[in-house]
């Protein structure tokens, strides 16, 4: 049996569909380029004539949208910056709940926690933490 892929029948399919698709897109390209010389063909002596008045025109245009571009882009850098440098003194200013105490600190909590809430701990946690909740909390300084 025959590949489908390589059939006679398909060839034609294909071909049948193609060169009236390529011969459309190469005729409106002719006539987009004939447009296109006698336009500019009939342009020519206009921007010649206005020449002293286009080019610094065009120079102006140009320039302008260039310092609008570049304003745009040194509004939007600015802003940026100012709500990054907001943002992290606002996290500077915060205290830090996602960082852990140092370890003194969490085992002088743990151990009033333990002493304060002596029906939930175990027998053994009781017994560990008692020692230390008499002591009461070291700070150094």
């Amino acid at each position: 049996m025959a590949d489908p892929q390589h059939s006679p029948t398909r060839h034609f399919i294909v071909l049948t569909t193609l060169v009236p698709f390529g011969a459309t897109l190469l005729l409106l390209a002719a006539l987009i380029l004939t447009a296109t010389v006698i336009g500019l063909t009939l342009a020519t002596p206009l921007f010649l004539i206005f020449s002293p008045i286009l080019l610094p025109a065009a120079l102006v245009v140009g320039l302008a949208v260039a310092g609008f571009l570049t304003s745009g882009a040194f509004g939007i850098t600015s802003l940026s910056s100012f709500a990054w440098l907001a943002s992290y003194l606002r996290r500077s200013r915060l205290p830090h709940h996602h960082k852990s105490p140092p370890p003194d600190i969490a085992t002088d909590q743990a151990a009033d926690t333990l002493a304060q809430n002596p029906q939930e701990t175990s027998q053994e946690a009781q017994e560990e933490a008692a020692p230390k909740a008499k002591e009461g909390p070291k700070r150094d300084q």
